[in-house]
C-alpha cells in the first residue's frame, strides 16, 4: 500500500520536472514571465523554469527576416505607380525586451513607416526620376526606418526598390516613345548612309568622268599619230596623199560598220554604207580642203 502511495507521488513530480524543462533553439529567443512580470530571457540550448510559477510569455526569431510592401504612389508628373519595397531586418539580441513588449504588431508598424517615407520622396520625382533614381528612394528608406525602429529593439539591415509598376495605359504611352525615338535614330542613320552613298556615287562618276576624258584625248592623239604615219608610208608607196586620204577614209568606214555590227548592245547608227558613200564623203572633205586653201591664198595676196 505504501508503494502504491509512492508511485502516486512520483508522477507529480515527474510532471513537474518535465514542465520545468524547455530547449530554445538556436537563433531564438524566449520571454520568460514570472505572474505577468518579465522575469528573463533565455537564449538557446537548455533551460528551466519554475513549474506553475513562470510561463513562456512568447518567443522570439533572431534571424534576418524580410517584408515585402506594395506601396501606391503619385509622381511630380501626375503618373500613379505601385513600389514594391522589400525590408530586411532583425531584432537586436541587447532589445529583446523592447522588441516584444513596446510594439503590438512590429510588421504593421514597419509597413507605415515605408508608406510614409515612399510617399514623401516619390511624389518629388518624375516617372523616369523614379526608375533612375530607385537606389536613393531605398537608401532613404532605410535611412529613416533604421532611426525610427531603433527605439523599438530593430535594426534595419537593407531595404529595396524591388519593383516599380506604373499604370498600363503609361506603360504603353512610354512603349511607344520608346519607338518612336529607335523608329527616328534608324531614319537618321539610314539618311546617312544615303547621303554618303550619292557622295561616293558622285565622286566615282567624276572620277570616271575625268578618266574617260583623258581617254578620249589619248585616243584621238593615238588617232592622229597614226593617221600621219600611215600618209608617210603610203607617200612612201607612190601613192599621192589625195589617194592616201581616199583610202584612209574607206578604211575607216568599213572597220565602223564593222564595229557596230559586232557589238549586240549598241545603239542604233545610220550611216550611208553604199559602195560611193566613202567616194561621196572623200569628194566633200577635199572639196571643202581645196575652198579653204582659196580662201586663204586669197587672204595673203590681199
Amino acid at each position: 500500500m505504501f508503494e502504491a502511495l509512492g508511485f502516486i507521488w512520483i508522477i507529480p513530480i515527474i510532471f513537474i520536472v518535465i514542465s520545468a524543462a524547455f530547449i530554445v533553439k538556436q537563433q531564438t529567443a524566449v520571454i520568460i514571465e514570472r505572474f505577468g512580470k518579465l522575469q528573463s530571457i533565455r537564449q538557446a540550448g537548455l533551460q528551466f523554469k519554475i513549474p506553475l510559477v513562470d510561463r513562456i510569455a512568447g518567443h522570439i526569431s533572431l534571424k534576418i527576416q524580410q517584408l515585402d510592401v506594395i506601396v501606391e504612389t503619385k509622381t511630380k508628373d501626375d503618373v500613379f505607380v505601385h513600389l514594391k519595397i522589400s525590408v530586411q531586418f532583425l531584432i537586436r539580441k541587447d532589445h529583446v525586451e523592447d522588441a516584444f513588449y513596446k510594439l503590438q504588431n512590429p510588421h504593421e508598424q514597419i509597413t507605415a513607416f515605408i508608406f510614409d517615407v515612399v510617399r514623401a520622396e516619390v511624389p518629388k520625382m518624375g516617372l523616369d526620376d523614379v526608375f533612375e533614381k530607385k537606389e536613393e528612394i531605398a537608401l532613404a528608406i532605410q535611412r529613416d526606418l533604421k532611426q525610427a525602429m531603433l527605439n523599438y529593439g530593430y535594426d534595419i539591415i537593407k531595404a529595396l526598390v524591388t519593383d516599380i509598376d506604373p499604370d498600363e495605359n503609361v506603360k504603353i504611352a512610354m512603349n511607344r516613345i520608346n519607338a518612336a525615338e529607335r523608329e527616328k535614330t534608324a531614319a537618321q542613320h539610314e539618311g546617312d548612309a544615303e547621303r554618303i552613298l550619292i557622295v561616293e556615287r558622285a565622286k566615282a562618276e567624276a572620277e570616271s568622268k575625268r578618266l574617260q576624258g583623258q581617254g578620249i584625248a589619248d585616243q584621238r592623239r593615238e588617232i592622229a599619230r597614226g593617221l600621219e604615219e600611215s600618209m608617210v608610208i603610203l607617200n612612201r608607196a607612190g601613192i599621192n596623199s589625195q589617194e592616201a586620204s581616199a583610202l584612209i577614209v574607206i578604211t575607216q568606214h568599213y572597220d565602223t560598220l564593222q564595229s557596230i555590227g559586232g557589238d549586240t548592245k549598241s545603239n542604233l547608227i545610220l550611216l550611208p554604207n553604199n559602195p560611193n558613200a566613202a567616194s561621196s564623203m572623200l569628194n566633200d572633205m577635199v572639196t571643202s580642203l581645196v575652198a579653204a586653201n582659196k580662201i586663204k591664198d586669197a587672204s595673203k595676196k590681199d
